[in-house]
């Protein structure tokens, strides 16, 4: 007989690890007992040594498919230290909060097939309940308040189960055993409903909400709802992690009015569709896609977009309104991933709705709401939603929805954040860093990261949430409240602050002042380097690149702070973790009025063409009548004595240029517009293409430096003269847009192959939101594996700025590794 101590790391609570280990001890004949604590799950077993070796093993390879078991430590303890008369049987213990919190919490996981089939089962006692859930699905990370991860440390701690639930959870063989957020009618979270009465001004208040307490009020909410948004109404709908804002998304009188009084006029809006039959109506949809669709994270996933001749007029083509994503050749599809959201679904197609917009419930550039009270000030009594569907289970964490796609194959993440964060993200090995470094992040698209050192130099990386731009106030306090939610839960005490290296992001000035305070080590990190950085760990971690490699990293963006005082964005660097060197970029050109050109594309190609000495050709004359006299006196002004003008080399900036001159974009209502509908311009020729077309654009010309040590300069002058003749000669937009990219890609490949051979490098690392565009991204990665060179590319974090907190940090972690070894 062996006596074993068994320490379980990884995410192995909020998965039904409890109840699968005692599943499992009871299979093998195990006695002991098993408990959750703040650094994973223990257990202590007395066995024959065959049993316990089977059972251990069990522990691993039949883990809950939520669970994600990364280490099982088995210690022998002392055979005379077991109690047989007393200790017979096995048995699930109360948790304990004396260790460390260094276990991992899962995600959310969507509604699980056995409770979908209960959910809609009119014997079920939760038939129609809307927070049906068991220990394979339901609410955890956004529930969660601390570890161990039991029902007192959530924000199900106020309902009491009754006792059906009761005996449930306690019943080793139900599917709901130590299920923490299990509930039902009788004793769980209700949903809620309250709108504005007819000819209610905002701002004014309304009836006392309606409670769904039973199963005839909740269904009659729930028609009340879809009622509604059947006659154009707009509802903002409570989900896991925050609210939505919801409209029939064939309706295009609801969608333009949703966009007017949300003050999204352009961007495009996400829609929700009961099952992969409808989605693979309005898109094609691969095996990886409808695997993303309907798994247990349900992102929403960028499909392209079924063309109206595919469509050919057949009864099963389900029409979308024209402002839901415009003429972008992408839509972002998701399915429902909670009970409440089928149960909506299904009664929308009762009343022949097939798809509801779901966009975020917020004010354009603000924190998606939370909390019923506030949701309600701010998006009914404010005039942007006519009625709330809410309830009464708290959300303790704030989460968007993730966005994904697949772009040749491989799931490339857009925006991280639901079901995948806060899983952490490993970090390459390395001896002498800092216990934890927190990673500030960028200012757009902000993420913020925290690392844990491991036993032998490993380490992970805990990288937040998606929270947005930190440009303000409310998204400034999303951050913080992100930042000590982490720090809190995990046990997490920044030794060391990595920020980007800009002088007036929020989160920079924040770190500044952190580490004057508690005289802590601060490293400021150029904005591109933590790009290509970001990719260089997957791959290091991956086994791709070894620790000590370097890379070339392509880093195309629209904004970063340069080493220079520029603002650099169209680098090519060579990277190792610690440190660049730049070895080539776009020649520099004035941005007058900074972030006004950003807007405006016009005076961003305005200023461009000036600097090119391009303004007189004639292929400029609709950009310059598009201008008016003054606009272009003042902006002139404004470039030839610099004011208010930084100069940039940023890759963005020039697609927003071509954007401007061919006349498809010319002012940006959200960030990146014009670029995104450049592409969505070139995919259009692309598509009426047999294959990918010769393309015969110039493009850059480069200025070698003089000195060994200074970098190439690339002038795009060539490629703006071919751009501004092939509109003189007549030749289509679209087409032009798609020269436009094979040119970009194909002379960055060029420069790269010259660099990569003379640096004897045969890696390249491509990073920045401008690889957000799958045309260009496709194209060059073609070229740059034509011409010999390995290719890598986001794999965990998205290419765009939501991969900078851990690009940060493991500069920072190699940086604090090197000052350890002098």
């Amino acid at each position: 007989m062996r006596h074993v101590h068994i320490h379980v790391t990884g995410i192995v609570q909020g998965v039904g690890m409890r109840p699968f280990v005692y599943r499992e001890a009871m299979a093998h004949g195990i006695c002991g007992w098993v408990l959750n604590a703040g650094d994973g799950v223990h257990i202590e077993a007395h066995a024959p040594a065959d049993a316990l070796d089977a059972f251990v093993a069990a522990l691993s390879e039949h883990a809950p498919a939520a669970a994600r078991v990364e280490y099982v430590e088995v210690v022998d303890l002392a055979a005379h230290g077991w109690d047989t008369a007393n200790e017979q049987g096995f048995r699930i213990v109360a948790s304990q909060d004396q260790t460390a919190h260094t276990t991992l919490v899962s995600p959310d996981i969507a509604t699980c097939d056995d409770c979908l089939r209960e959910l809609f089962d009119p014997a079920d006692r939760r038939y129609h309940y809307p927070f049906i859930n068991c220990t394979n699905c339901g609410p955890r990370f956004t529930i969660i308040r601390s570890l161990p991860y039991d029902r007192a440390a959530t924000s199900m701690n106020c309902f009491p189960m009754c006792p059906e639930c009761a005996a449930e959870y306690a019943d080793p063989l139900d599917r709901r055993f130590h299920a923490q957020p299990d509930a039902c009618f009788d004793c769980g979270p209700h949903i809620m409903w309250r709108e504005a009465s007819v000819g209610d001004e905002p701002g004014e208040a309304a009836a006392l909400p309606a409670v769904g307490t039973t199963r005839e009020t909740s269904d009659a909410i729930i028609d009340r709802c879809v009622e509604l948004l059947a006659g154009g109404g707009i509802v903002a709908i409570k989900g896991l992690g925050g609210f939505h804002l919801a409209c029939d998304a064939s309706n295009e009188q609801a969608v333009a009015e949703l966009r007017r009084r949300k003050r999204r006029s352009n961007k495009p809006l996400a829609v929700m569709v009961r099952d992969l039959a409808d989605a693979e109506r309005l898109c094609h949809v691969n095996d990886v896609a409808r695997g993303l669709l309907a798994g247990s994270i349900r992102p929403i996933v960028l499909l392209r977009r079924r063309a109206a001749c595919e469509s050919g007029g057949s009864p099963d083509a389900l029409a979308l309104a024209p402002s839901v994503a415009h003429d972008l050749p992408e839509l972002g599809i998701m399915l429902p991933y909670t009970p409440l959201q089928h149960l909506l679904l299904a009664a929308a197609e009762a009343r022949g709705m097939h798809a509801l917009v779901m966009t975020s419930g917020n004010l354009s550039e603000e924190p998606i709401e939370t909390d019923d009270d506030l949701a309600w000030e701010r998006l009914v009594a404010a005039g942007i939603a006519d009625a709330l569907l809410g309830n009464d289970r708290a959300i303790l964490s704030r989460y968007d929805d993730s966005v994904v796609r697949v772009v040749d194959g491989a799931v490339m993440p857009v925006r991280r954040a639901r079901g995948y964060a806060p899983q952490p993200l490993a970090l390459p090995a390395l001896d002498g860093t800092a216990p934890c470094v927190l990673a500030c992040g960028p200012q757009q698209k902000a993420t913020i990261a925290l690392t844990r050192e491991g036993t032998n130099g490993e380490a992970t990386c805990f990288v937040s949430q998606h929270i947005g731009g930190v440009e303000n106030g409310g998204t400034f306090d999303a951050w913080n409240a992100a930042r000590t939610r982490l720090e809190d839960l995990f046990d997490l005490a920044p030794a060391a602050l990595v920020c980007d290296l800009h002088p007036s992001y929020l989160s920079s000035q924040w770190a500044r002042e952190q580490a004057r305070e508690h005289n802590l080590p601060l490293i400021e990190v150029q904005h591109h380097h933590a790009h290509i950085a970001s990719v260089m760990a997957e791959a290091i971690v991956a086994g791709q690149l070894a620790p000590e490699a370097r890379a070339l990293g392509i880093a195309f963006d629209g904004t970063g702070a340069g080493t220079d005082g520029t603002i650099w964005g169209g680098e090519f660097l060579v990277a190792g973790l610690a440190d660049f060197e730049r070895a080539a970029h776009l020649r520099t050109w004035a941005l007058p009025g900074g972030v006004a050109s950003v807007r405006d594309a016009r005076r961003n190609a305005f200023a461009l063409l000036s600097e090119l000495g391009l303004l007189e050709h004639p292929g400029a004359a609709r950009l310059l009548d598009s201008l008016d006299e003054q606009t272009r006196r003042v902006t002139a002004t404004m470039i030839e004595r610099g004011i208010n003008s930084p100069r940039t080399s940023s890759m963005g900036r020039l697609f927003d240029t071509a954007a401007a001159i061919l006349g498809i974009c010319d002012k940006a209502t959200y960030e990146g517009e014009p670029a995104i509908e450049l592409e969505a311009a070139a995919w259009r020729a692309f598509s009426s293409e047999s294959a990918c077309p010769a393309g015969n654009m110039a493009s850059f010309s480069v200025t070698e430096s003089s000195r060994p040590d200074d970098c190439h300069v690339l002038n795009s002058r060539p490629l703006f003269e071919a751009l501004l003749e092939g509109i003189r000669a007549g030749a289509a937009a679209y087409r032009l847009a798609l020269d436009f990219h094979i040119a970009i890609a194909r002379s960055s490949a060029r420069i790269a192959r010259e660099i990569c051979a003379r640096e004897g490098i045969d890696t390249v690392a491509l990073s920045g939101g401008v690889f957000m565009n799958r045309l260009l991204l496709q194209l060059l990665t073609r070229e740059l594996k034509d011409a010999g060179l390995t290719v890598l590319v986001p794999q965990t974090v998205p290419a765009n700025d939501g991969c900078i907190a851990y690009g940060q940090a493991a500069i920072a972690r190699a940086r604090l590794a090197q000052t350890a070894l002098r």
